[in-house]
């Protein structure tokens, strides 16, 4: 028998053997455990999300996009007038500083290039790339950092 240890109150406390958390106890801490860990995965691919959308009154073609390491590629071969499509390029075998780059092909023949942004040591700083294909301009924002 275990000894007996007296309170202030003269009253016996024995040590327990096996004091268990309540069962409400347990299961709020296996839901925590259980979004900790999943919150470690969520947007756990390295990469940017790309939207463009062709607000010009012409078609473009044959559109790449890419980092300056140009290891994976997103290609379109044509975007309607007023379409707007969207991709993501992983970035898992970049390893190094760069910019991201936009190149197409206007009706008339000219080649557009576009090249914005930066990622370090081959990981994005943003979550979304968005280019806006005007008449004569292209206008580029960058959505959510990490």
């Amino acid at each position: 028998m275990p000894p007996q240890i007296k309170s202030k109150f003269n009253h016996p406390l024995t040590p327990c053997k096996h004091a268990k958390a309540p069962k409400p106890v347990k299961k709020a801490i296996s839901v925590l455990l259980v979004l900790i860990l999943n919150s470690c995965f969520i947007d756990s691919e390295n990469g940017i999300k790309v939207e463009i959308i062709n607000n010009s009154n012409e078609p473009i073609t044959n559109l790449e996009f890419t980092t300056s390491e140009n290891l994976e590629v997103i290609r379109f071969d044509k975007i309607e007038p007023n379409e707007t499509v969207n991709e993501f390029l992983s970035m898992e075998k970049n390893q190094i500083d760069g910019s991201y780059s936009l190149t197409f092909n206007r009706v008339n023949g000219q080649t557009e290039f576009s090249i914005s942004g930066y990622y370090t040591n081959g990981a994005a700083l943003d979550k979304k790339v968005k280019y806006i294909v005007e008449g004569d301009t292209t206008l580029v924002e960058f959505i959510g950092s990490y």
